[in-house]
C-alpha cells in the first residue's frame, strides 16, 4: 500500500456534528421494524407461559386450542424440543459452562413467564385466544427466589446441576490480611442493588421464513448480532449456514438485551419449518418485562484499607448475583469481570475478589448495557463512606488516589492493563465544570433553609474493543458504484448507537468524497461478512479498523486510475469532493463517476497491475486486545426529607472516548446510559414478591424515567488517543455505569446531616424515608 491514505479520524467529517443520516427515516415513520415486515400467506405466534415460578408439568391439553378456527399449529416441549440440536454462543465459545435451556419448558417450570406452549395462528388475536384455551395441570412446587440464600435451600432450579450456585470464580494476590489489620482506617460494607431492566423501546422479535423447495431460512429479526444468529439457527436446525440468512433491519433498542438468542426465538426457528410459512412473533411489553431477561440483582462486600493520608492500601471484593433460571451468557465470567474491575482507575497495590452466581426461580440473568457496572457502584459508594468516616472530603480522597496518567501504562493488581485513559484530568474537569467550592457554599446555604442539596460523583475505567474471540475482528466490503456512488457493507446494524452515520463519516473521509455520495448497509448477512455485532463498546474502533483497511486498498486503485489517465504522478494526486484532481492545478481532474466508469466499462485501458472494479473487501484484527475508556459523572440533587422525592439538579460528564467521529453521537450514547443509570438508582424496579411472582409487568408498575426527570446533561471531553484506529475508543456503555453510584453518592450527600449510609437499592420515595427515619432514631 501507498501513503496516500489520510488518517482516518484526520478528514473533513470525523470530528464533526454532522446531523444522523437515520433520523430523516426514523423520525417520519420511514424505518422498517419487525413489527412492520408483512410476508405472504405469514403466521402469527404466540405462547404459553406458565403463571407459577416452580411447579411440574403433570400434562397438557391442547385440543381446545387446535380447534379453534384459524389456528394453524400447537406446539409443546414433547413436539418441537426435540428438533433443537447443538446449542451455544460463538461469542462465549462452545466450551463454556451454559445452562441447557429447552426451547419448551417440559417437565418443570422455573420461573413465571416460561414458555409452556407456542400457539401459531392466522393472526395474532385468534393466537392469544388459542393460547387462553390451553390448559395446563401444574403441581406448585416451592421456588427459590432469594439469591442469597439459594445455595443454602433443599429445592433446587435444576435438578441436574445438584446445586443452585451457577459457578464460582476468584483472582487477584493471595492473602494480605496482614495489611488490612495494620491500616490506619479499614472501610466496609455489603451493598445491594436491586434488579431492573433493558426495557427496548421495541421488545424482541423475529419473522422465521422457511423455504421448503430450497431448504433455507430467511430470518428477520430484531437483533445487535445478525451473524451470530446466523450461526446459532444453523447449529440448532442442523442446517448449513449459508443456507440461513439473517436481516436485521431498524431495531429499536437492544442495549445487551438482543446480542444472545433466548429461548423464545429458538421455538420459532424450530417451529418455521414445522409449519413452511412464514411465522412472525413480536412480544408485547408484558412480555418484555416478564421474560426477557433480569439484569443488576446482585450484592458484595466491600473492603478498603487507607493509610492516615486517605492513601488507598488493598481493596477487596466478595461478589454475589442472581443468575434467575436460564442466564445467558455464563454469568459466572460476568461476575469476574466485576472483581477484576473493582480497583478501577486508582492507584490499589494489593487487590483480591471472589465472585460467584446463583440460580433462582426468577427469569433468566440477561447482558444489559455495562453489565459489570456494579464494580463501580460499589467502589464509588465505598469511597463516599469511607472519606466520611475519615472526616475527608470525598472529592479530596479521590485526587489523592486517582491514576495520573504520568503513571500509565499501569497494570492493577488483578491484571488489568490499562493504558491510555485520564481518569484525574475527567475527574478535575468535572468538578471545574461544577465549580465544587461554589457548590459547596450554596449547599450550606440552603441547609440554614431546611433544603437538603448533595453533590455526588463516580470515576470509572471500562475495556472496549477486547481482542478476544469474535470480538478481535470486524469485516468491511466498500464498493464505489459505476455512478461513483459509495456503499459500505459492515455486519452490525443500527440499534439506537448511530453506527449508520459513523460508518459513512468514515468512509467519507477515508476516500475523500461527498458524505451525500455515502451510504451503508447493514445487518443482512447474505451480503455482508461476517462480524460479532454492536455489544461491546466495540463498534465505533472495531468498524474505524475495517473501513479504513478497505478504503486504503479501494483508495490507492482510485489514485492510480486517475494518475494514469490524467499522465501524472500518484503522488500528485488529490482525493476531495468525490473528485481526484492534480495538486496545484484543482481544475485538471476526473469525478469519482468518471474513475468509477473507467473501471467498470473499459477495463483495458487502467494500468498495469490495477484489477477491474472498485470493490476492496478486508477484515480487521484488533490491534490490541483491550482499549480502555474512562470518564467522571458528578450530579447534584435536591431531597425532599418530608416526601422522601429526589430530583435531580445538575449532571454532568466528563469523558475521555478518545478522538469523537461525531460529537452528537457520542453525547447522545452518553445521555442514553445516564438516564437508565437514574432510572435504575430513583425509579426502576423489576420486583418479584416472595413466591416467586413479579409485580411489574407493565409500565403501570414498571417506572421508567422522563424527560422531566432528568436534567439536561453536561459534557466535557478529554481526548486521549487509544492505540487503535483514529485513537477511537468504544462510548456506549459508559453512562449506564457511571450514572447509578453518582446518584447514589449526592442523595446520601444530601442526607448526610441525618446520619443516613446508603448501602441498598433502590432510592424510591419510600426508601428514602425509611432511610431517614433509621438516621434520626
Amino acid at each position: 500500500m501507498t501513503d496516500t491514505a489520510p488518517p482516518t479520524g484526520a478528514g473533513r467529517y470525523a470530528g464533526t456534528r454532522i446531523n444522523r443520516v437515520e433520523d430523516a427515516r426514523l423520525l417520519t415513520g420511514g424505518g422498517t421494524y419487525v413489527d412492520d415486515v408483512s410476508l405472504p400467506g405469514m403466521v402469527h405466534a404466540c405462547f404459553v407461559r406458565s403463571p407459577y415460578a416452580r411447579a411440574a408439568i403433570r400434562s397438557i391439553d391442547t385440543w381446545s386450542a387446535r380447534a379453534l378456527a384459524g389456528v394453524v399449529a400447537v406446539f409443546t416441549g414433547a413436539e418441537l424440543n426435540g428438533d433443537a440440536r447443538e446449542q451455544w454462543h460463538t461469542s462465549v465459545g462452545r466450551d463454556t459452562p451454559e445452562t441447557p435451556r429447552p426451547p419448551l419448558a417440559e417437565g418443570q417450570v422455573r420461573f413465571v413467564g416460561d414458555p409452556v406452549a407456542l400457539v401459531v395462528a392466522e393472526n395474532r388475536y385468534v393466537a392469544e385466544d388459542a393460547a387462553e384455551l390451553v390448559e395446563v395441570d401444574y403441581d406448585p412446587l416451592p421456588p427459590v427466589v432469594d439469591y442469597t440464600v439459594a445455595p443454602d435451600q433443599a429445592a433446587l432450579v435444576h435438578d441436574s446441576h445438584g446445586s443452585n450456585v451457577v459457578g464460582s470464580m476468584a483472582g487477584g494476590q493471595a492473602s494480605f490480611g496482614e495489611v488490612f489489620a495494620a491500616a490506619a482506617h479499614v472501610a466496609g460494607e455489603t451493598i445491594s442493588q436491586h434488579r431492573y431492566a433493558a426495557v427496548p423501546m421495541e421488545g424482541r422479535g423475529l419473522i422465521v421464513d422457511y423455504h421448503r423447495a430450497t431448504g433455507t431460512v430467511t430470518i428477520y429479526a430484531a437483533t445487535q448480532s445478525p451473524h451470530e444468529m446466523r450461526l446459532f439457527c444453523s447449529r440448532l436446525l442442523g442446517i448449513p449456514e449459508h443456507r440461513v440468512r439473517v436481516v436485521m433491519r431498524d431495531t429499536g433498542g437492544g442495549f445487551g438485551q438482543k446480542i444472545m438468542v433466548q429461548r423464545d426465538e429458538m421455538c420459532l426457528m424450530l417451529a418455521g419449518p414445522r409449519i413452511g410459512v412464514p411465522v412472525k412473533w413480536v412480544e408485547d411489553r408484558r412480555e418484555n418485562l416478564l421474560a426477557a431477561g433480569q439484569s443488576r440483582h446482585e450484592h458484595a462486600t466491600a473492603r478498603m484499607a487507607l493509610d492516615d493520608d486517605g492513601t488507598i492500601q488493598a481493596a477487596t471484593i466478595d461478589f454475589e448475583s442472581d443468575a434467575g433460571a436460564y442466564p445467558t451468557p455464563w454469568p459466572v465470567g460476568t461476575a469476574g469481570v466485576v472483581g477484576a474491575l473493582f480497583p478501577g482507575p486508582y492507584r490499589v497495590p494489593r487487590a483480591a475478589f471472589t465472585a460467584r452466581a446463583m440460580y433462582t426461580n426468577t427469569v433468566g440473568r440477561s447482558p444489559y448495557r455495562g453489565p459489570w457496572q456494579f464494580e463501580s457502584l460499589a467502589r464509588e459508594v465505598l469511597l463516599d463512606l469511607a472519606a466520611r468516616d475519615m472526616g475527608i472530603d470525598p472529592m479530596e480522597l479521590r485526587r489523592r488516589n486517582l491514576l495520573r496518567e504520568d503513571e500509565l501504562p499501569y497494570k492493577n493488581p488483578n491484571g488489568m492493563p490499562y493504558d491510555s485513559i485520564a481518569p484525574l484530568a475527567t475527574f478535575e474537569q468535572a468538578l471545574e465544570i461544577l465549580d465544587y467550592a461554589a457548590f459547596r457554599r450554596e449547599q450550606a446555604g440552603a441547609r440554614l433553609e431546611g433544603r437538603y442539596l448533595g453533590v455526588g460523583v463516580s470515576t470509572y475505567v471500562e475495556p472496549s474493543t477486547p481482542g478476544v474471540g469474535p470480538y478481535a475482528t470486524e469485516a468491511a466490503t466498500i464498493r464505489i458504484e459505476p455512478s461513483g456512488r459509495v456503499n459500505v457493507y459492515v455486519a452490525g446494524g443500527s440499534t439506537g448507537n448511530s453506527l449508520e452515520t459513523t460508518v459513512v463519516q468514515l468512509t467519507a473521509d477515508a476516500l475523500g468524497v461527498r458524505i451525500e455520495d455515502v451510504a451503508s448497509v447493514q445487518g443482512d448477512t447474505a451480503i455482508t461478512g461476517f462480524g460479532v455485532g454492536a455489544a461491546g463498546s466495540r463498534s465505533a474502533s472495531m468498524t474505524a479498523g475495517a473501513v479504513r483497511d478497505a478504503a486504503s486498498v479501494l483508495r490507492e486503485r482510485v489514485v492510480a486510475i486517475a494518475a494514469h489517465r490524467l499522465e501524472t504522478s500518484i503522488g500528485d494526486i488529490e482525493l476531495a469532493d468525490s473528485r481526484a484532481s492534480v495538486r496545484g492545478t484543482p481544475t485538471i481532474g476526473l469525478t469519482m463517476g468518471e474513475i468509477a466508469a473507467l473501471a467498470y466499462f473499459d477495463a483495458y485501458s487502467l494500468p498495469a497491475g490495477v484489477p477491474a472494479g472498485l470493490e476492496v473487501s478486508t477484515r480487521y484484527t484488533a490491534e490490541t486486545r483491550f482499549i480502555w475508556v474512562n470518564a467522571t459523572h458528578l450530579c447534584t440533587c435536591e431531597v425532599d426529607v418530608r416526601t422522601g422525592r429526589v430530583q435531580l439538579l445538575r449532571y454532568i460528564v466528563s469523558e475521555d472516548c478518545g478522538p469523537m467521529i461525531n460529537p452528537n453521537v457520542v453525547e447522545g450514547q452518553i445521555a442514553g446510559g445516564v438516564v437508565q443509570g437514574v432510572g435504575g438508582v430513583l425509579y426502576e424496579h423489576l420486583a418479584y414478591d416472595e413466591d416467586g411472582n413479579p409485580v411489574a409487568t407493565t409500565l403501570m408498575d414498571y417506572l421508567l424515567p422522563t424527560a422531566g426527570d432528568v436534567p439536561s446533561i453536561e459534557y466535557g471531553h478529554i481526548e486521549t488517543p487509544s492505540p487503535g484506529p483514529g485513537g477511537y475508543k468504544g462510548v456506549g456503555e459508559g453512562g449506564a455505569i457511571g450514572a447509578p453510584a453518582a446518584v447514589v453518592n449526592a442523595v446520601a450527600d444530601a442526607l448526610s446531616p441525618f446520619g443516613v449510609r446508603i448501602t441498598r437499592l433502590p432510592l424510591g420515595p419510600s426508601q428514602v424515608l425509611e432511610l431517614l427515619t433509621a438516621g434520626r432514631t
